[in-house]
């Protein structure tokens, strides 16, 4: 099992400026709303709520507007309705991405992300779900563990796999089994970085030149629309490329 793409490190160096901008916040803050509209507004049981407070927390985000994206969504605060929305296309050689979206408007997003789409050589509406699979996705710090306490923690709960990924550990699991392995890496008193479900390619394509940097630029632009909750896409680019297109 491959680890993380180049692109979602980046993405997870991105984190900083996108929180100065607001745009992390209002990400959550949609979350936390459409999760209790789902599924209610008690997160004891309620466990996609539970990580989006979790989520919203590890951002320092004030507990009265967390208070308030609940209330929102069970209907005790009016505001606004957003509904979940996945795009699929395709970007620079023969690239495929899947947009996971919540609007208030479908309309205006469709028209939006297509124009991102076409403005970097891609095209939305081609299928792409076909080339991932949803998984459970478990972040660590490097030195939050090792490979014994991996192997014994994290695989004998239930974990596929796990992939040293440079400064981290990344662990996949089953969807089903993501739940359990949280509870097997917080006995063992394992702090975990970031954790949830993700839609991961069953292959990578590595792009270099003018296509790493093209579709490197259509991940950015999705992500940065504010509709848009996640990115996923089946490109890695070369070092040299990446530590080029970093500067």
């Amino acid at each position: 099992m491959s680890g993380h793409s180049k692109w979602a490190t980046i993405k997870h160096k991105k984190g900083a400026a996108d929180a100065k901008r607001g745009r992390l916040f209002t990400k959550l803050i949609r979350e936390i709303t459409v999760a209790a509209k789902m599924g209610g507004g008690d997160a004891g049981g309620n466990p996609r709520l539970r990580k989006a407070i979790a989520d919203a927390k590890g951002q320092s985000m004030p507990a009265d507007t967390i208070t308030r994206a609940i209330k929102r969504g069970t209907g005790e605060l009016e505001g606004v309705s957003y509904e979940e929305i996945t795009y699929e296309g395709t970007g620079p050689g023969g690239t495929l991405f899947i947009v996971e979206t919540m609007t208030d408007n479908r309309n205006r997003t469709i028209a939006e992300f297509r124009k991102i789409f076409e403005k970097h050589n891609g095209a939305m509406g081609t299928s792409a779900g076909w080339a991932f699979d949803r998984k459970g996705v478990i972040s660590l710090e490097k030195s939050a563990s090792n490979e014994d306490q991996l192997m014994d923690c994290a695989v004998g709960a239930g974990a596929d796999d796990y992939t040293d990924d440079g400064d981290e550990w990344t662990i996949t699991t089953p969807p089903e089994a993501l739940d359990a392995v949280l509870k097997a890496l917080e006995a063992a008193k394992v702090p975990v970085k970031s954790s949830g479900l993700q839609m991961v390619p069953k292959t990578r394509k590595t792009l270099t030149g003018r296509d790493a940097e093209v579709a490197m630029n259509l991940a950015e632009a999705l992500d940065d629309h504010d509709d848009t909750q996640n990115v996923y896409s089946d490109f890695d680019v070369s070092e040299e490329d990446l530590e080029r297109l970093a500067d």
